[in-house]
């Protein structure tokens, strides 16, 4: 099992590697979570300023 994660000796590259690229798409995920929220926040004003504008306009 050792010689599994040692690799030949580049065990500590090939393990690294792998693991900034899991960190990279983790970070990718939850960056695209916090941008869907932000537009879906900003749309939900936008809305909200369109009815209040529009239900002036019909009083």
């Amino acid at each position: 099992m050792a010689e599994f994660f040692a690799m030949g000796g580049y065990g500590f590259f090939i393990w690294m590697s792998y693991s900034v690229t899991a960190l990279f798409m983790v970070t990718e995920v939850l960056l695209l979570m916090r941008r869907r929220r932000t537009i879906l926040q900003r749309l939900s004003r936008i809305r909200k300023a369109k009815i209040g504008v529009g239900h002036e306009a019909q009083t």
